[in-house]
């Protein structure tokens, strides 16, 4: 070929952008292994030396062929490939957007983070481990001493245990409160405050009842006198709750029980005990207690009352203690990148504020 060999028509045709894939034999008189290297460097796929056989050519050219045909194919299905990755992205930014839509739904079930009633106050903390989780905190007040308090964990992730505490919401209303399970209307005037173990057996009512749904949920509900400092106490399966008395010591209250929505017909116990000036009572769920350390281990109960005390001694009010608390959880976690649950808590903090 004039102005150029064989072996650089293979290297310029290779450098070509979408060209496909050509195969190439070269043929020579020469036969030593620095120029068969040399022709397979620039990019040939096979080599013959002159004199050559047809029949041994023949084949050669069938066996490219092949390898051709085989390229092509490949080419295709990868085509197929990039069609079909390029359809699931648009479907995954769907789907994002509506999780991100779904978590601030979620959110919006906790409408107010922190509130003060009388000289106490409530504080929230919800941090679910993907867009949405299975976590639910929240209160209501259906009178301005009595209060109710709640924690929540939904068996699962996601979003078929974001649907089941959605539902949940709607059931301990703070808002519509003749939805409310934990109340009962009085005299068509005002509501009263059922006994928690009686608030958990409806709650489990309800979900038994729900046809299709396999999820069960633990939950630590209080009501509170928060003139009296009177605490009735149901803990249906979830962690137990920490009672940091104002002189720090520490007391875990509750009995257990069994979870809500996981069998039916089921009576719950309840506890009670009194609260004094300046006493904190956490309601959390196994986000913060079973989150692995960097030690390998899960924190555990002792572990969040410690960071509890640390926190109490720092002094600060409700939703900065439980955000430091967090934030001390997940500097020291073993994986601090991603949380492998939701993390809430409800905080009480009784008679805590001072009135000028």
């Amino acid at each position: 070929m004039p102005g150029m060999d064989g072996l650089e028509f293979c290297r310029r045709f290779r450098e070509l952008p979408n060209s496909g894939y050509g195969y190439f034999i070269l043929l020579t008189s020469k036969s030593e292994k620095g120029e068969v290297a040399q022709g397979l460097d620039a990019g040939a796929d096979d080599f013959l030396s002159k004199p050559v056989d047809f029949n041994e050519l023949r084949a050669r050219i069938n066996a490219g062929a092949r390898v051709v045909s085989m390229e092509r194919q490949l080419s295709e299905k990868n085509r197929e490939v990039s069609e079909a990755l390029e359809q699931l992205q648009v479907i995954h930014t769907a789907i994002d957007n509506d999780l991100r839509q779904a978590r601030t739904i979620q959110q919006s079930l906790v409408p107010e983070r922190v509130r003060e009633i009388g000289t106490s106050r409530v504080s929230l903390l919800l941090h679910p481990c993907g867009h949405v989780g299975g976590d639910l905190v929240g209160m209501f007040t259906p009178g301005f001493d009595r209060l109710g308090l709640y924690s929540i964990d939904v068996s699962g992730h996601g979003i078929t245990s974001a649907m089941v505490t959605a539902r949940v919401a709607g059931y301990m209303s703070s808002v519509f409160l003749d939805q409310n399970v934990a109340l009962e209307k009085r005299f068509e005037k005002y509501y009263a405050m059922r006994q928690p173990a009686e608030t958990a057996r409806l709650l489990n009512q309800r979900l038994a009842a729900d046809p299709g749904v396999e999820e069960y949920l633990t939950m630590g509900y209080v009501a509170v006198d928060t003139q009296s400092g009177k605490v009735r106490l149901v803990q249906a399966g979830h962690p137990p709750p920490i009672l940091m008395r104002q002189d720090g010591r520490v007391e875990y209250v509750g009995d257990g029980g069994l979870p809500i929505g996981l069998v039916d017909e089921v009576s719950y116990d309840q506890v009670e005990f009194v609260m004094k000036t300046g006493d904190r009572l956490l309601l959390y769920s196994d986000g913060f207690t079973e989150a692995v350390m960097k030690n390998g281990e899960m924190l555990g109960e002792e572990g969040l009352a410690d960071i509890f005390s640390e926190v109490m001694k720092g002094g600060g009010d409700g939703p900065e203690m439980l955000e430091d608390m967090f934030w001390r959880l997940t500097a020291n976690m073993q994986d601090a990148e991603s949380l492998g649950d939701d993390v809430s808590a409800a905080l009480f903090e009784f008679d805590v504020i001072r009135q000028d």
